[in-house]
């Protein structure tokens, strides 16, 4: 086996199924660890302890693919054609356009891919070695497949350990199993094909160790341990293209070949037939490009984009990569990690039984706060001495403490021994006086060998009492009696047995506590002492509860049309125990090994039935996100740990959690919660449909001002008169007045009802057949006012200069009018909050009237731009027309409403 580098972990032996004679066999190694020259030879072969590192792309290539769209070549095209010809003021206008563009979309773009960089410096720097027969502390980088590790409480595992000894090991791995509690390790073999948080015999890289010591011979470095076969897939998962960015991409394609169309069929109808000069054409069918080109709509989408960022941010969603924003609008699947998000990542007692009776506790997590109940009925404690006793002895029995702290409880100890403190306080118990009143002489900690705790007590009477806590199974073998009414009588193992069946259905984590009387003079307990003669008290489970808002939240995603799918480390009893408080799934559940035995094709059509997934690897929420996709669902994944970062990067959203997430899920994720709560990803959800509908509204605003200036260079051209708008005056209505305007469409109120609605197709074109026409309607309206007032007052003898004032200002007076049209897209706006709601719009156009006062007036704008000065009544014939638009609009959709009612109706 050491005699060639692995290439792959799958080609590895499953190490945890292997005696550990066996693995020093197949390592050829042993106890005493390998030699130096051993270690120096196997190096050369299996390389350096850590993780190749990721490609990168650099600032240079990330710039330039800033213009790697076809829109940007036709203005560049356009930019080289005005400059040919001597425009130098219009091309360098253009080139300034563009190169606006790319440094918005390079600053905004969000931070490079650094999941695997996180992963790395997941990796503990030093370990504890047995080299030589010494014990030194080497670079965990020089460790090698054979070598003998040493770990002790607060150690990073150093690489993938096959455990030889272990005292007291429990081990935090639930970034790589996504287990809520650290999992108690040992030496035995495990089944062949068990599930990774099954494999009690190992130690993985970058688990923590909590508690104990250990021995362990390694057994996979580098990318050949657990995590570098995470790192591995996260380096062949490919970043996904956003719904939003793949219409915008198709809609620049078609553009882009209708400008073409456009621009040579009116030089060609110039040329042939109107006999113009070839340096007008050249300039005409620059202008139409540069007129037809929304060059504001990259900067519209950026910027709305980005004030979506800071609306969500302000609900505890950090948005990483702005396209996200939008994505989470369309999002049909929610895949949810359980621990934390969906639950409140805090053990909490549900169940009691004690005399033949089982009672139920209210609250969650750690507040001190809660009913006892009985049969569905409020119970006091103090009714029933035998809850009264065990709850004492669940107090007593402990090392845990609940603090309160800014509002917060917080725990200091183990979250079982936790639930159980919080459980005494929810009976009125102090544990601090407790322990004055029976004072601990003495104690035998939890192993994992023997699977209890017990401490021993006296009161200040004389009595002594030692207490127990542990495993059910175990402690039923050391119970001889139970308490009934106040009595101990004989122990009936089959009825507690059924009671632990019936509770472990519900998903609830089970503990015994029982008692033993003492003589007074004993100071010190031994394991003798505790391994019989015991009397059990009763029963306690316990489980991670679900979010109370958690449950609000769910229900609320599925009235919006999205499904709530849970995928969880846990097993799949506790998994469909919360799902079901949860109103999650029907309560089908596929665990991991399931899913192995699924081809792609199978899996794609099982979780069509299926919500609930236990026991889960990396690959199997990779698998689950990509059949997900394949039926055409949009796929938001959360997760916090470095075995969901594949899944996390492979979904169309990936969100980590920001307060117990690690850096790795965080870096492949496009969204981080900073409260790690479920609710945040509705608000999310939520404010990205809003963040579409206003985009949709912006883009509906700016494309008509568009196709209103190339309709109206056509038309000159057309009927062989100068141009109404040159295209410098162009590029300034679009990228001052349009743009200014169309972002005012960004801060629109979130419509009423909006997550009552299904989620949008996210193959649905950026424009339908109703928006295209809406586009054409306003165009006409825009070329027609626009171009018949320039021929008017040319008509009248204006010159070509104030001509063209009049048409540049009508123009961006139509947009003014415009733009309260676009608020509702079917509704009216002539109501006070439609014409009042969005406070922004008016801000708007009073800054657009001081820039186009700026515009007609001013000498050095007049200058760059070629206007002149304007005298009042030719104000106020432009606004007349430029009114018209409103109105014709708002009838035009009274129209439209009368039609959807009646095909709604019909």
């Amino acid at each position: 086996m050491i005699g060639k580098k692995t290439s792959a972990k799958s080609d590895m032996p499953a190490w945890h199924a292997l005696s550990t004679d066996a693995v020093f066999q197949a390592l050829d190694s042993g106890t005493k660890g390998l030699t130096e020259q051993e270690a120096r030879q196997r190096q050369k072969q299996h390389g350096y302890n850590r993780l190749t590192p990721a490609t990168r792309t650099g600032t240079l290539k990330r710039f330039l693919l800033q213009f790697h769209n076809v829109l940007i070549y036709v203005l560049l095209v356009s930019a080289g054609i005005t400059a040919a010809i001597g425009h130098w003021v219009d091309s360098a206008v253009i080139l300034g356009v563009v190169l606006i563009n790319a440094l918005i979309g390079f600053i905004q773009e969000g931070k490079a891919e650094h999941a695997l960089n996180a992963i790395r410096n997941l990796l503990t720097y030093e370990a504890m070695v047995l080299r030589d027969g010494r014990h030194l502390k080497i670079p965990a980088e020089e460790l090698v497949p054979g070598d003998v590790v040493s770990l002790e409480s607060g150690d990073k595992v150093p690489a993938d350990l096959r455990l030889l000894q272990v005292k007291n090991l429990r081990a935090d791995e639930s970034m790589l199993t996504g287990e809520s509690l650290p999992v108690e390790k040992n030496i035995a073999s495990s089944e062949d094909h068990a599930a990774l948080g099954d494999r009690f015999s190992m130690a993985y890289s970058s688990a923590l160790i909590t508690y104990g010591t250990a021995h362990g011979i390694v057994v996979a470095t580098g990318d050949n341990t657990e995590i570098g076969r995470i790192s591995s897939l996260l380096r062949t998962v490919p970043q996904l293209t956003t719904p939003l960015l793949k219409q915008i991409a198709g809609f620049s394609r078609w553009l882009t070949v209708a400008i073409l169309i456009l621009a040579l069929a009116a030089f060609g109808y110039g040329w042939f037939i109107g006999h113009s000069s070839l340096q007008d054409l050249f300039m005409s069918a620059v202008g139409i490009a540069v007129a037809a080109i929304p060059e504001g709509l990259p900067a519209i989408v950026t910027i709305t984009l980005a004030i979506g960022v800071q609306r969500m941010a302000a609900r505890n969603a950090i948005i990483r990569r702005l396209p996200a924003v939008e994505t989470l609008g369309s999002v049909t699947v929610i895949c949810s990690d359980k621990t934390g998000t969906l639950t409140c990542n805090e053990m909490t007692v549900e169940s009691i039984s004690v005399n033949n009776e089982e009672f139920t506790v209210e609250g969650a997590g750690y507040d001190p706060h809660g009913d006892f109940k009985l049969a569905g009925l409020s119970a006091s404690v103090n009714d029933y001495p035998e809850l009264r006793e065990l709850l004492r002895a669940a107090a007593l029995c402990n090392n845990a403490r609940i603090e309160q702290a800014n509002g917060n409880w917080r725990l200091h100890g183990d979250p079982t021994e936790g639930a159980l403190i919080t459980l005494a306080h929810k009976a009125g118990l102090d544990p601090d006086l407790l322990n004055q009143e029976m004072p601990r002489t003495d104690s035998i900690p939890f192993e994992a060998e023997h699977r209890y705790m017990a401490t021993l007590h006296h009161d200040h009477l004389g009595h002594a009492f030692m207490f127990i806590k542990g495993a059910p199974e175990r402690i039923l073998t050391m119970c001889s009696l139970e308490r009934h009414h106040g009595e101990d009588r004989p122990i009936r193992v089959a009825h507690w047995h059924r009671v632990l069946d019936q509770i472990a259905g519900r998903g609830q984590r089970l503990l015994a506590i029982a008692f033993k009387t003492e003589p007074a003079t004993r100071s010190q307990i031994e394991f003798a002492d505790v391994e019989n003669g015991l009397t059990l008290l009763g029963v306690v489970g316990m489980i991670d509860p679900p979010r109370p808002e958690a449950i609000d939240s769910v229900r609320k995603c599925q009235k919006a049309g999205i499904r709530v799918k849970m995928i969880t480390g846990d097993h799949a009893a506790t998994a469909s125990a919360i799902a079901a408080q949860l109103h999650i799934g029907n309560g089908s559940v596929l665990s991991g090994a399931d899913i192995d035995r699924l081809s792609d094709d199978e899996l794609k059509v099982a979780i069509r039935d299926v919500d609930v997934f236990a026991r889960t690897s990396p690959e199997n929420k990779l698998r689950l996100v990509s059949a997900l996709q394949a039926d055409d669902q949009v796929v938001a994944m959360t997760g916090d740990g470095v075995n969901d970062a594949p899944a996390l990067k492979r979904a169309d959203v990936g969100v980590a959690m920001g307060k117990n997430g690690t850096e790795v899920a965080k870096e492949a994720s496009e969204m981080v919660l900073a409260d790690d709560n479920f609710a945040s990803i509705v608000h999310a959800v939520e404010e990205g449909r809003s963040i579409y509908e206003n985009l949709k509204k912006s883009i509906i605003f700016i494309l008509p001002t568009s196709g209103g200036e190339a309709l109206t260079i056509a038309a000159a051209i057309m009927t062989g008169e100068a141009l109404p708008i040159t295209p410098v005056q162009i590029l300034w209505v679009n990228m001052i007045t349009a743009v200014t305007l169309s972002l005012t469409l960004a801060f629109e109120p979130t419509e009423r009802r909006i997550m009552r609605r299904k989620p949008r197709d996210p193959h649905e074109p950026l424009l339908s057949g109703f928006l295209g026409w809406r586009i054409l309607f306003v165009s006409l309206i825009l070329v027609s006012g626009t171009f018949g007032l320039f021929l008017h007052q040319q008509a009248l003898g204006a010159s070509v200069a104030e001509a063209r004032t009049i048409a540049v200002n009508t123009l961006v007076l139509f947009e003014m009018f415009y733009v309260f049209n676009s608020r509702y897209l079917y509704q009216s706006v002539l109501s006070p909050r439609g014409l009042f709601g969005n406070g922004t719009i008016w801000f708007a156009v009073f800054v657009l009237t001081g820039f186009q006062l700026a515009y007609t007036y001013w000498p050095p704008m007049q200058t760059l731009f070629g206007s002149v000065d304007l005298d009042l009544p030719t104000w106020g014939l432009m606004i007349a027309v430029a009114s018209s638009v409103f109105f014709l609009v708002e009838i035009e959709k009274f129209f439209i409403r009368l039609f959807m009612d009646k095909k709604s109706n019909g």
